[in-house]
């Protein structure tokens, strides 16, 4: 059974491999020297994958150029032509241990629908459906530019892993515990498609709106002052603590309210809520391990049906947020808007206690976790570490989108020169260290509660 008999469930991997010697021919060649002498797995996997690298390469033309509508229709229906048996590259793919997969076993890529949603962004990236051959479209985000999703997608796989981890211990299995993911295949280091997560809302668009001057708190909170009002508070104010104070009396959260809007049944009120502050607390925790930045807003995402956060936007980790031009100075989101959707207990109860047992089962499993993050950190095809333009380029405080993300020279020796340091701080974290002091699971969850509401921490940070 070898590793080729799985092509079908992994064509962006394959395919993202045999190209990433574009722009690593030194590292991707002694790659596939050690893993196939030979090459003749390789040659095998280039000729299988031939045609997916042909409906990935039209995906990335549909999303790189600026087409008129008659060159792109053409480009979209090109796509359902030939006989190919490409999978769907976002949809879940079961996994047969005999290498046995019938064509009905699952979704074809029978083309892309004619009309296609450009987002905002420097980049612009674009939001198309995939025509399954089960009648079902896949709404996927295409993104190439300046965007690397190397990162997002071995996140993904880590946020897997801790899943795995959940569900086999008693405990957070009955609590149903877990981290909501979403697929991401990068093509390149500079393109590929996450799958959409259909049903769900960013944060900062229920509370704010997409404009930042409604949302939740345009419609409930009318004598508040808007956000605008609150940022530029929050900028000119000498002392930021007492700057935030005010800014807290006159913007007071309501997160609680997304539940009364959409849970009219009590039980499903209770449900969801609940469902809620578990969410919170597991993607919490497993964010801190790892130290997941750039936490803002419109980064973290609400099921509407469910109501389990989902979050997006992975690039920044490994604390590299404390890089940023406004360093990050708390472990995780928990402003007043995200406990007040916890209801009167607040942090207290159900949240605290899914925190620790989350805690309690990454401590139990800390091998198996930092065997994988090490893994990531010294790889020498991934640069997870952010360069100071990019760091600079994470907090636009200005509305001038015209500067670009270029590398430097020394960009690829620079990028893994602290792999020694993150992989030691995430070990300290998993072995209850804090400050240079070791704390119980419940010391550590109560100190990272207590910073992550410090308002003095909170009023230094990047407003939003």
């Amino acid at each position: 059974m070898g590793t080729a008999g799985y092509g079908q469930q992994y064509p962006g991997t394959f395919g993202y491999f045999l190209r990433s010697t574009q722009t690593y021919p030194g590292t991707a060649g002694r790659t596939q020297g050690c893993t196939d002498p030979g090459g003749k797995l390789i040659d095998r996997v280039e000729a299988e994958t031939m045609e997916q690298n042909q409906e990935f390469h039209s995906i990335l033309e549909v999303n790189r150029k600026s087409l008129e509508d008659g060159e792109r229709r053409a480009l979209i229906w090109g796509l359902a032509g030939g006989n190919r048996q490409v999978p769907v590259i976002t949809a879940t793919l079961p996994v047969d241990r005999s290498c046995q997969y019938p064509k009905e076993s699952f979704p074809h890529f029978n083309g892309l629908c004619e009309s296609i949603i450009v987002m905002n962004g420097i980049n612009a990236p674009k939001v198309v459906e995939c025509l399954g051959s089960d009648g079902c479209k896949y709404r996927q985000l295409a993104k190439s530019g300046n965007d690397d999703l190397r990162q997002d997608a071995v996140m993904e796989q880590f946020f897997g892993l801790v899943n795995t981890l959940l569900q086999d211990h008693s405990d957070t299995r009955k609590r149903r515990l877990k981290i909501r993911t979403y697929k991401v295949v990068p093509f390149t280091p500079s393109a590929g498609v996450l799958e959409w997560v259909d049903g769900t809302i960013p944060l900062g668009e229920y509370l704010i709106g997409s404009t930042r001057n409604g949302g939740a708190h345009g419609r409930y909170r009318k004598t508040d002052w808007p956000f605008l009002a609150c940022r530029d508070h929050m900028i000119i104010g000498k002392d930021k603590r007492k700057a935030f104070q005010k800014v807290c009396e006159n913007f007071r959260p309501v997160m609680h309210l997304f539940f009364l809007e959409r849970f009219s049944r009590p039980a499903d009120w209770f449900e969801k809520r609940l469902a809620y502050s578990r969410s919170v607390a597991a993607s919490s925790m497993v964010g801190y391990i790892v130290g997941l930045g750039d936490r803002h807003s419109m980064n973290i995402l609400i099921d509407q049906a469910t109501a389990e956060v989902v979050h997006i936007d992975l690039g920044v980790a490994f604390e590299q947020g404390l890089t940023l031009k406004t360093p990050e100075r708390v472990p995780f989101r928990l402003t007043s808007d995200i406990v007040d959707g916890m209801g009167v207990t607040g942090v207290e109860g159900v949240f605290r206690r899914c925190c620790e047992e989350t805690l309690s089962v990454m401590r139990t499993n800390k091998e198996a976790l930092l065997t994988i993050i090490e893994v990531f950190i010294h790889d020498p095809l991934y640069k997870w570490a952010l360069s100071p333009l990019k760091a600079l380029q994470r907090q636009k405080e200005s509305d001038d989108d015209d500067t670009s993300d270029v590398d430097s020279p020394d960009d690829e020796n620079e990028g893994n020169k602290d792999a020694a340091r993150a992989l030691m701080r995430v070990k300290q974290k998993l072995d209850g260290y804090e400050e240079g002091e070791m704390r119980s699971i419940q010391g550590q969850v109560q100190q990272l509660i207590q910073y992550s509401m410090d308002s003095e921490r909170l009023s230094q940070m990047y407003p939003g």
